[in-house]
C-alpha cells in the first residue's frame, strides 16, 4: 500500500505547539511525499461527525507561531459520546468515516485519552499514529511532551513577577499551577523561579513542617514565602485518608457487605484533593503571616509556543511523516534522549509518568533549599 491521502486532528486539551505539530507533519506529508491531507474539526468529535478541513494550499502557511489550534479540540472519545444524558459507544462511526474519507491514515495529537482512542481504533483495523502534546508532561515513554516547555516558561514568569508584590507586603503567595497527577510543571517552574516551597502530587505534604519553613524564614529576616503547588498536591493526612480507605473499600448496608465502587473513590479524591483555599488558611493560621491565592488555570495553556517548543514540534512532525510513509502505524512517536523512538501504543495505555523521588531537579531544589513539606 501506498499512502495517499491522512487525515490529522487535535485532541483533549489544547497547549501551545499545536499549529506548529500540525504545519511540521502536514509540509512534510505535503511536501516530501505528495500526500493528501486533510483536518477533522475538534477532536474526535470532528472524525464522528465527519467535520472535515481541507489543508492544502496556503492552509500551513503562517501557524508556526500561534497558540491553540487551528482545527480546534475536545475531549469527547468514541466510546463515551453522551447523546441525551447517556454515553454511546460510537467507536463504528468512526471507523465509517475514516473509510468514507478514503484514508490511508490518521495522526492524532493528543495526551493520554487521546493514545487510549488511538490504541482502540488500531484494534478496529485504522492505520493510526500519534504525536505527544501536553503541558503536564504527563505522557509516558517520552521525556517531553509538546507543550509543557511553554507552560513552564509561563508559570515561571507568573511565579517571577508575584516575588516583588510578595515581598512589598510581606505576604505568603501560594500559586496554584496545573498537574493533578503528576507534577512535572510545578517542579520545573518552582525550581527555575526559585520558589521557597514546592508541593507536588509525588510527594505529600505536611502542614506543619510548612508552617515551620516560613516561620524559619521570618526569623530570618524574610518576611515573605512564594509555595508553587500543583493542584493536584495533597497532604500526607489525605493521602493516608484514602489510603485507608482503599484498603477497606467496602461498607455495610443492611448486614451485608459491598464493594465501594472505584468511581466513587475517584469521585472523593476529585472532591478533596488539591485544596488550595484550605492550605492558605491553615498557613495564615499557623504562621500568623497573611496568605494569598493565585490560581493560573488555563493561562498556562496559551499563547504563542516557545521556540523550544517549535523545534519539538517540528522534529516530532516530520518524524511523523516519514513514518506514514513507512507504513509504520500503531505507534506514539517519542522524544528520548534527544532523538525520536516509536513506542507501541499498547505501552503507553495505562502507563504514568510521575516525578522520580530521585529526580536531579528534586535533589537540585533540595540543595538549594526549596522545601517539598516532607
Amino acid at each position: 500500500m501506498m499512502v495517499k491521502k491522512v487525515g490529522i486532528l487535535t485532541a483533549g486539551s489544547d497547549c501551545p505547539g499545536l499549529n506548529a505539530t500540525i504545519r511540521a507533519f502536514g509540509k512534510a506529508a505535503r511536501s516530501t511525499y505528495g500526500m493528501t491531507l486533510i483536518g477533522f474539526k475538534d477532536g474526535f468529535r470532528g472524525l464522528i461527525d465527519d467535520r472535515t478541513v481541507d489543508l492544502g494550499g496556503d492552509a500551513l502557511s503562517n501557524i508556526l507561531t500561534t497558540g491553540g489550534t487551528v482545527l480546534g479540540t475536545s475531549r469527547d472519545v468514541p466510546h463515551q459520546i453522551v447523546v441525551n444524558g447517556e454515553k454511546i459507544d460510537k467507536t463504528k462511526d468512526a471507523v465509517a468515516v475514516y473509510k468514507k474519507n478514503k484514508l490511508d491514515a490518521l495522526v492524532c495529537i493528543g495526551s493520554g485519552e487521546t493514545q487510549e482512542v488511538a490504541k482502540r481504533l488500531t484494534q478496529e483495523g485504522l492505520n493510526l499514529l500519534t504525536i505527544p502534546k501536553s503541558a503536564n508532561n504527563d505522557v509516558p515513554f517520552t521525556d517531553i511532551t509538546i507543550g509543557f516547555d511553554t507552560a513552564m516558561d509561563t508559570a515561571t514568569e507568573a511565579i517571577d513577577r508575584l516575588h516583588s508584590t510578595a515581598n512589598s507586603n510581606h505576604r505568603i503567595i501560594i500559586v496554584e499551577i496545573m498537574g493533578r497527577d503528576v507534577g512535572w510543571l510545578t517542579l520545573g517552574a518552582g525550581l527555575a523561579s526559585g520558589a521557597d516551597v514546592i508541593l507536588i502530587p509525588e510527594i505529600p505534604y505536611n502542614i506543619g513542617k510548612i508552617s515551620q519553613a516560613i516561620l524559619e524564614r521570618k526569623q530570618a529576616g524574610k518576611m515573605f514565602s512564594i509555595i508553587a503547588v500543583a493542584e493536584g498536591a495533597n497532604s500526607s493526612e489525605l493521602v493516608a485518608f484514602f489510603e485507608r480507605s482503599a484498603k477497606i473499600n467496602r461498607k455495610v448496608h443492611n448486614g451485608e457487605t459491598q464493594e465501594v465502587s472505584q468511581e466513587r473513590m475517584d469521585e472523593l479524591k476529585k472532591k478533596y484533593t488539591g485544596q488550595t483555599l484550605m492550605l492558605a488558611n491553615r498557613l495564615e493560621e499557623t504562621t500568623g503571616i497573611e496568605s494569598r491565592i493565585t490560581i493560573l488555570g488555563y493561562l498556562l495553556r496559551g499563547g504563542a509556543p516557545s521556540a523550544r517548543d517549535r523545534v519539538l514540534a517540528t522534529h516530532l512532525g516530520t518524524r511523523a511523516a516519514d513514518l506514514v510513509a513507512e507504513e509504520k502505524f500503531g505507534v506514539m512517536v517519542a522524544y528520548q534522549h534527544g532523538d525520536t523512538v516509536c513506542v507501541p501504543l499498547e505501552d503507553v495505555v495505562g502507563n504514568e509518568k510521575p516525578v522520580p523521588l530521585d529526580h536531579p531537579w528534586i535533589i537540585g531544589a533540595r540543595h538549594v533549599g526549596a522545601v517539598f513539606g516532607d
